[in-house]
Parts: C-alpha cells; structure tokens; sequence
C-alpha cells in the first residue's frame, strides 16, 4: 500500500482483506509492528512528518479506502458542526413526537425524509422507504398499524401515493400544511 519514506497524503481505511505493518531494523531485519484487518485506518502513525514511518503491504487481496488527509482535516473541523445539526435535529424530532398527533407525525416524518434525500441529489417528490412501516412506527413513537392507518389517510386526500415502499409526494404544501394542523378530509 505504501513505503517508509513514501509521501504522506492520505489515511487508508481497511474495508476488507489483511495487511501488515513492518519497519526495518538498523540492521536491516524487518520487524512487523502490526496486522490490519477490516474497520482499522492505516497511516496514522504519519500524520505530521510529511512522509510514511512505515511499510504497509497486502497479504492477500484487500480493498482499501484512501481517505486525502486534507479532507479527513476538513471533516474534522466541521465535526462541532455536524454534531450541532444532529442535536437540533434530535430536539426538533422530541417536540414533534411529544406534541404532534400521529397523522401530523407520518407527514413530518416524510417531509424531513424528502428534505434530507434532496439534500444529498435525490429526488423530494418520489422515493424508496429504505425502513418498513414497524421501524417507523418505532421512531415516532407509534403502533405499526397507526402508521399505515395515517399513510392510508394521507393517501385518501391526495396528498401522497403509497405503494409498498414507494412513496410520491403529490402536495407537498398540503402536506406541509397538514404538519401545523389535523389532516382532514375537505
């Protein structure tokens, strides 16, 4: 994978295979300093010299993910950030779930879902549900049935279409609208 004295630019991440990490001795006699496996980062100890300290080498086929170190810093600074998000996030999910009625709690659920799938390119409007209906339910502190009852209702004012997983958004104002008061039937 890399060399003592090769140029330090990336960590490495084990995804699968075996590697060993081995330095030479003054005498020249190779000392193995450690076996890598999958889920270990390799190249830490060369973080700040400029170049590698050690040898890493494959002893059967590996995948390996190289990880720029310049990027690695990027995400490290923005880490206070990203927890921050996380945590209004989580508040946002305890108020909605202490204070919202389970059919407003269905439709909050889909909106932040299609919110966070258009943030990463996806389409908002037409998705997969990558979870069944019971951990749903779970996470919005509901019985599994209310959950279908609630997407079954949404589906009856147009508001969703629902085929198994597949969902589409058909109004995503009245569905917006639905979350600040009850969802009935006009």
């Amino acid at each position: 994978l890399y060399r003592n004295g090769q140029p330090f630019r990336a960590l490495h991440f084990v995804h699968a295979g075996f590697l060993k990490t081995c330095e030479l001795s003054e005498d020249g006699r190779e000392q193995v300093t450690g076996f890598r496996m999958h889920g270990d980062l390799l190249g830490v100890e060369s973080i700040g010299l400029g170049a590698h300290t050690c040898d890493a080498v494959a002893l059967d086929d590996a995948e390996i993910w190289e990880l720029p170190y310049p990027l690695v810093l990027d995400a490290l600074q923005r880490i206070p950030e990203l927890l921050a998000e996380e945590i209004r996030r989580d508040r946002v999910w305890m108020l909605v779930i202490g204070t919202l009625p389970a059919e407003q709690r269905v439709a909050a659920f889909l909106l932040d879902l299609a919110s966070r799938l258009a943030r990463l390119g996806f389409s908002a409007r037409h998705f997969i549900l990558r979870m069944g209906r019971a951990d749903i339910a779970s996470f919005l502190a509901l019985k599994h049935e209310t959950v279908s009852r609630a997407l079954s209702h949404l589906e009856k004012l147009e508001y969703i279409s629902v085929l198994r997983r597949e969902v589409k958004l058909l109004d995503i104002p009245k569905l917006r609208a639905c979350v600040g008061t009850p969802c009935t039937v006009q």
